[in-house]
């Protein structure tokens, strides 16, 4: 049985099939008001292997020239994002334990071949707060390990349905998506994975 790192929680089977639709849909039109986009490597501008997009009032991007951050407004089309979900809101009520409510949710599209390095999520002013991410979608393979890059890691599969806490002294904890399994989920109608990242931006 797999032991997570402290603050970590895993919640399989959180949403069940009705649910995972409705907010499914709930993103489609989410994408159709904000588009997906390629996000870029600070530096050496090097393509990410995820499309993304955001909703709530900041959103996170990323490019060659002004590295990573969030903004108010989408970087193609200049407008705001939409607004967050009823239902994501509910969800981050459920299970962040947190008093101050999300400002940004990340929509990263996982096609079969795509991935996510390790990584830490601090480029958020509130760094207390924790992290709720929501995968709907193909089957994935995430690792998590400590707060330091070198340390061990542990990898286990998310399902559609599932949600990861990051919290308390797993705040700050490097994370990533090693692996897709096609073809593991009916949910979205041309396969991949869609993980929804909830987040609080300023203290």
């Amino acid at each position: 049985m797999k032991v997570l790192p402290q603050g970590i929680r895993h919640i399989p089977d959180f949403l069940d099939r009705q649910q995972q639709e409705a907010l499914v849909e709930s993103i489609r039109a989410v994408v159709a008001e904000a588009p997906l986009f390629v996000p870029a490597m600070p530096r050496t501008g090097k393509p990410m292997s995820v499309r993304m997009t955001n909703c709530g009032p900041l959103g996170w991007v990323t490019d060659k020239e002004r590295g990573y951050r969030y903004q108010p407004q989408h970087p193609l089309t200049g407008k705001p994002w939409p607004a967050m979900p009823d239902a994501l809101l509910e969800i981050w009520r459920t299970v962040s334990g947190a008093a101050k409510e999300p400002e940004a949710c990340l929509v990263n599209f996982y096609a079969d071949d795509a991935r996510m390095g390790l990584h830490q999520d601090r480029d958020e002013k509130d760094l207390e707060t924790p992290v709720v991410s929501i995968s709907l979608g193909d089957n994935c393979l995430f690792r998590v390990g400590g707060t330091e890059r070198s340390g061990g890691t542990l990898s286990f599969k998310l399902a559609s349905g599932d949600i990861v806490v990051l919290g308390g002294e797993g705040r700050l904890a490097f994370h990533g998506v090693d692996k897709i399994y096609p073809n593991t989920s009916t949910l979205l109608k041309n396969g991949g994975r869609i993980n929804l990242t909830l987040r609080r931006v300023t203290v």
